[in-house]
């Protein structure tokens, strides 16, 4: 009985990691190996100052929801040694900058991959992604861009103006 039991359980910690990675826009792989329970406390309220949710799972759970949700194969291997994942639900580079902040800073873990918007992501793409400037930085630079030449003929029109009058 107790069999049939830690078998529902399983089943149910599957669907649950499974509507994880379908609500989440990005999903981390962080390799927490050597860091303190202090640490380890740090970086979760951090996590949860980006709105981040920040959770240590086994792998053969994960693998069995990545297959359930059709989650691409090379993230499978991802999924040895310690692992623990970091879903981000708000935005797609927030659970990446805070743990490459982290990882950069402790010099003990390590970043492993991810997933960004359904794609698969290596280490070197989440710490690319990690360096992008935040949303409103990126909007700015946009609206800036676009700004530029309309003011730039605001003021050759208005020297036109002004030495016309003269």
């Amino acid at each position: 009985m107790a069999n049939a039991k830690n078998i529902e359980i399983k089943a149910a910690q599957v669907e649950e990691v499974k509507e994880k990675f379908a609500k989440a826009q990005t999903v981390v792989v962080f390799d927490y190996r050597g860091i303190t329970v202090a640490e380890d406390t740090a970086l979760r309220n951090e996590m949860r100052k980006s709105g981040v949710e920040y959770v240590v799972l086994k792998n053969h759970i994960v693998k069995r929801a990545c297959e359930a949700a059709n989650v691409d194969a090379q993230f499978e291997q991802l999924l040895k040694g310690p692992s623990a994942f970091a879903f981000g639900y708000q935005d797609a580079v927030s659970a990446a900058k805070v743990l490459k902040t982290f990882s950069d800073k402790s010099k003990k873990c390590a970043l492993k991959g991810g997933i960004v918007e359904g794609e698969f992501m290596d280490t070197d793409a989440i710490r690319s992604i990690a360096d992008l400037p935040s949303r409103e930085v990126l909007i700015a630079r946009l609206l800036g861009s676009m700004m530029s030449p309309i003011s730039g003929l605001a003021i050759v029109l208005d020297q036109i103006a002004k030495s016309k009058a003269e």
